[in-house]
């Protein structure tokens, strides 16, 4: 087992969901309850976010093959929205790409935010979505399998753990911080988006890049 297809499965993750700039958020949705119920809506939400990829990285490939999609013009199409996603965050905002105007307005009149919008679609969205289905199609195999598995619940454990500090790490950071961390994770995420549209191109054209 290459344990670096892993670590960088891994900071894919962390670049594409970016749960340190997803604090203000986490911290304004909570903001009606007691620590301990934010403590919980935070380990739903996390535990909504492996169960979505765990999901997603076993039925990715039978979803495309139902549509019959193949992996270069999937590629293509992910690493584009993952392009546009890194784009709005090197600005410092999180995209309407992930939530538009409208369910910001639903948001703060839901009474548990756990699950939507928190899970779905701000943390396991169309961009994580899309890169754990090719990362998953590129590694098939049943040791592929349980790498990603372990992976994904790593990435859980440590994002339950930002949002248990939520407050602190907001308080310490402050918006600034906040901010100068999303646009590293827009760059990074950017690269993947670029490195994910080539692999894609050349999928579908084999002569162009040679």
């Amino acid at each position: 087992m290459d344990i670096t297809v892993y670590i960088k499965f891994f900071l894919g993750l962390v670049a594409i969901i970016n749960p340190i700039g997803l604090l203000p958020v986490f911290v304004s949705l909570t903001s009606h309850q007691t620590e301990a119920e934010r403590n919980h809506t935070g380990k739903v939400a996390n535990i909504a976010v492996v169960v979505i990829l765990l999901v997603t990285i076993v039925a990715g490939q039978h979803i495309l093959n139902m549509f019959s999609i193949s992996l270069s013009a999937f590629r293509i199409a992910g690493g584009t929205l993952i392009a546009i996603i890194a784009l709005s965050m090197l600005q410092g905002k999180l995209g309407e790409v992930k939530r538009n105007q409208e369910e910001d307005r639903e948001s703060s009149a839901m009474e548990s935010v756990a699950v939507v919008p928190l899970a779905l679609p701000l943390m396991a969205g169309p961009g994580a979505i899309s890169s754990v289905i090719v990362f998953a199609a590129e590694h098939n195999t049943m040791l592929d399998l349980v790498g990603m598995f372990s992976t994904v619940l790593i990435f859980g454990l440590l994002s339950f753990g930002l949002f248990r500090m939520a407050s602190v790490i907001y308080r310490v950071l402050g918006k600034t911080g906040i901010n100068v961390i999303t646009r590293l994770m827009g760059l990074l995420m950017l690269s993947i988006g670029i490195e994910v549209m080539a692999a894609g191109l050349k999928g579908l054209f084999p002569n162009l890049l040679g």
